[in-house]
């Protein structure tokens, strides 16, 4: 009998320590990033809502939005649906809608990684999109935006 309860002990930490983590990872700040020759350095919350959905689509100066956004599932997706107020069957349906509209061209650029969002945003001059702000080094070749004049770690960052 002892042996059977060690080992659902030695279980359970070895899944605590397998899922804490995973837990841990999926409520940190998510980062707005930019095109790093942006001129933009802050954006209301309301700009963000407006921006990813599709409601703003040039930055100031004109230059278009490129919105790129992580697959459904990803920590940075539940922050933009939570950001939007709306489920993900509801968020295809809007971005369906838009097109067939032709209110947009398309729904946003989808990218399964953080270097692919990466090189994305470097890619396109009007690019925007959520990326975890732990993937963020100095150095790297990116913006990240203040959003209502917090950096991600700050106390009142509004996206995690």
């Amino acid at each position: 009998m002892p042996r059977r309860s060690n080992a659902g002990l030695i279980f359970s930490l070895l899944a605590l320590t397998i899922l804490v983590p995973r837990a841990e990872a999926q409520n940190g700040d998510v980062a707005v990033i930019v095109n790093p020759n942006s001129s933009i350095s802050n954006v209301s919350l309301g700009d963000l809502r407006k921006i990813f959905a599709g409601e703003k689509r040039s930055w100031p100066g004109g230059a278009r939005i490129k919105i790129i956004v992580r697959p459904p599932g990803s920590h940075e997706r539940v922050v933009l649906l939570r950001l939007l107020g709306i489920s993900e069957s509801e968020y295809k349906q809007y971005w369906a809608a838009q097109v067939f509209r032709g209110e947009a061209d398309a729904e946003p650029v989808s990218l399964p990684s953080f270097g692919m969002v990466k090189e994305a945003a470097k890619t396109f001059p009007g690019a925007i999109g959520f990326t975890d702000a732990r993937d963020i080094k100095p150095g790297m070749d990116l913006k990240v935006l203040k959003v209502d004049g917090h950096m991600p770690g700050d106390p009142g960052y509004p996206l995690h």
